[in-house]
């Protein structure tokens, strides 16, 4: 089992990475754990405290229950991966069954933060992109998707995203094994990154 672990900042083109990977990849033998589904669970609290939330703090994400869920899978065990609302700050009651495979990968801002999670993957990606591209991705996924408005969208971007992608998320790129500039568009970076998961998975 090998598992790689795909960082990078919001909106940087993460997803993108992903599927390209998938796509080299038979896809019966690769699973995805994501960083968002196990940011902890804030549904009691008022709108007004929800909306103060820093989801890009490491504070804000619980790392011992994906790092225990990283354990099962490599001892071969199915674990249920939490389903997060970013509209209620909560988690839903149901979840989501992710079976062992030869491929883990877990994405998200803050993977390559935390060390316990850091030093149980044997790939590690960070993919880099400008900031005014990551901008334009963030605004229009939090409106379509997190019901914000484009005023919200600048004020949070402003208070939270840009500076904690300074402070943790930046930082964290020295961890990297591989760096893919320009995000989800270098065909080069992924299609090298691609290569070494099948060297890896030959070995």
């Amino acid at each position: 089992m090998i598992f790689i672990g795909i960082a990078g900042g919001s909106g940087s083109g993460k997803t993108t990475v992903v599927k390209k990977i998938l796509e080299s990849l038979p896809h019966s033998s690769v699973s995805i754990l994501s960083q968002d589904a196990y940011y902890k669970d804030n549904g009691h609290l008022s709108e007004e405290e929800r909306a103060k939330i820093n989801f890009d703090h490491p504070d804000s994400v619980e790392f011992t229950l994906l790092v225990e869920h990283m354990n099962q899978l490599k001892k071969g065990n199915t674990v249920n991966m939490p389903i997060y609302s970013y509209i209620t700050c909560s988690r839903n009651p149901e979840t989501i069954p992710v079976s062992p495979k030869r491929v883990i990968i877990v994405e998200g801002i803050l993977i390559l933060t935390n060390k316990e999670l850091r030093d149980k993957l044997d790939i590690k990606v960070f993919v880099d992109a400008d900031s005014d591209d990551r901008l334009i991705r963030i605004i229009r996924r939090d409106i379509e998707e997190r019901g914000r408005n484009f005023s919200q969208v600048l004020d949070h971007y402003e208070k939270w995203v840009k500076p904690m992608y300074h402070t943790f998320i930046e930082p964290s790129k020295r961890f990297a094994d591989i760096i893919v500039p320009q995000g989800g568009m270098n065909v080069v970076a992924i299609d090298i990154l691609s290569q070494c998961i099948n060297q890896k998975l030959n070995e």
